[in-house]
């Protein structure tokens, strides 16, 4: 994702506690729209009390209606992953906030700069993946020929897989992750989440069936009384997301516990967003 213009603001970063408190509070004003979003996208500054900073404003009244979704939900969806990756303490989503805007209620997230040239996806021309890269699946490439999509071996992806296990994420696509130049990595782009029924579609299939790491195992304990009946973030998402979508999401952290590993793709769901970008 770019910004249609480059607008001079003072530093606030997703570690700065003023963050949220900026985002939500802040005078919000239009810069330009994101015209590669299949919602409405528009890129703003925030301000507030001698701080701003870039952020996104995705309005409800933009929202596209979705079959599978309820209408005007999608932006309060955004807020309840943000939710949940704070309580992981891996911090993968940036600040993101429900607030009303020039264009109604929305969600407003923190605008995140990229590092140019970190490769996280690749599609190559071989059997089986090199040292360094987990193998996604194969994928025409035109001309009856095939590729070989790969995703990095990076301990950051694996949260990101791990998380949007928790979220029932269906479209985990490549432009999707962030990387940044201080070596974190965001995931944005949440409002298909959290749905009852099982539609995990991502490109981060290369760990699915292997053990979950120990770190993961203990944040899935920690998510699990947190998500209990009357814990914090059980509240925290009662008003974005249905009940029944609360009570799916525990059970699926209590499966990933169970099982011990990263899901596998089913059968009844397309695996992987296409195309992948």
């Amino acid at each position: 994702m770019s910004a249609p213009e480059r607008i001079p603001t003072r530093s606030v970063t997703t570690a700065d506690s003023t963050a949220a408190v900026l985002l939500a509070q802040g005078e919000l004003t239009v810069r330009g729209r994101i015209r590669e979003a299949s919602n409405a996208a528009l890129y703003c500054t925030v301000a507030h009390e001698g701080r701003e900073a870039a952020c996104v404003y995705k309005p409800v009244a933009g929202e596209r209606p979705l079959w599978d979704f309820p209408d005007g939900t999608l932006a309060g969806r955004e807020v309840a992953a943000y939710l949940v990756s704070e309580a992981t303490g891996w911090g993968l989503v940036p600040p993101t906030v429900l607030r009303d805007g020039p264009h109604g209620e929305g969600m407003c997230q923190l605008w995140i700069e990229t590092a140019p040239g970190t490769e996280l996806l690749a599609l190559v021309d071989r059997e089986e993946p090199a040292p360094g890269w987990k193998a996604i699946g194969f994928a025409e490439v035109g001309e009856g020929r095939t590729a070989l999509l790969v995703h990095a071996d990076d301990a950051r992806l694996r949260r990101m897989a791990v998380l949007d296990a928790v979220i029932n994420n269906a479209d985990r696509k490549g432009g999707h992750l962030l990387p940044t130049r201080d070596g974190r990595l965001y995931g944005i782009d949440h409002g298909v989440t959290f749905n009852v029924e099982d539609k995990l579609r991502t490109l981060l299939w290369g760990w699915a069936g292997e053990p979950l790491p120990g770190e993961a195992r203990e944040v899935l304990e920690t998510l699990g009384k947190a998500l209990a009946e009357g814990g914090p973030l059980a509240a925290s998402l009662a008003p974005l997301i249905t009940p029944a979508e609360i009570d799916a999401t525990r059970a699926r952290v209590t499966s990933l516990l169970v099982s011990g590993t990263h899901p596998e793709p089913g059968g009844d769901w397309p695996a992987v967003p296409w195309p992948p970008v």
